[in-house]
């Protein structure tokens, strides 16, 4: 039975999607200039696994069902929520991205200020030290648990209409069978 709310799951699809769309963009804005001899260096490496992680998830189709009937009210609700799932599961994996992205950047202008355009040496290690733990720090405070809540209060600030989002176990669910 039709509840009334496709026009606001339609809605949330647009958030969600701007969203997901915002997200690439600011990943994209995370790439560093990487001098050839420091390619191997923890930060570089996140910043480039990211950008690809993030080709990746661009690359990825998603498959509307198409369905058996007509094309009624219930139709248009299941086919919604399920753009919601896939929406919002995209959404996840590009803010867990993105999340990353931004460690790597801050850890590499950190590096930059530190360096001042000079090889690392002794006299720079205690203070590239203390930049490696934060990062690894930062790093470690990026998991699903963290990046939900993170999305999910920006949408609340934002007033969305929440009540068919998944949850994070349905996401990663989605996730897994929608590599």
């Amino acid at each position: 039975m039709a509840d009334g709310l496709n026009q606001a799951r339609a809605l949330r699809v647009a958030e969600i999607i701007n969203d997901y769309r915002t997200l690439l963009v600011h990943i994209s804005q995370q790439d560093v200039p990487v001098p050839a001899e420091d390619c191997r260096e923890q930060g570089y490496v996140v910043i480039r696994e990211s950008l690809a992680a993030a080709q990746a998830l661009m690359s990825s189709n998603y498959t509307p069902v198409v369905p058996a009937g007509g094309n009624d009210a219930e139709t248009e609700k299941a086919e919604l929520r399920r753009v919601i799932l896939d929406g919002s599961a995209r959404r996840f994996r590009a803010h867990k991205i993105y999340l990353r992205a931004a460690a790597g950047r801050r850890w590499s202008i950190n590096r930059q200020n530190i360096l001042r355009g000079q090889r690392p040496d002794q006299r720079h290690a205690p203070q590239l030290k203390l930049i490696d733990d934060t990062f690894r720090q930062e790093l470690a405070q990026v998991t699903d648990q963290h990046v939900v809540a993170d999305l999910r209060a920006a949408d609340m600030r934002a007033g969305h209409w929440l009540d068919d989002d998944p949850s994070l176990s349905v996401m990663l669910s989605w996730i897994q069978s929608h590599p």
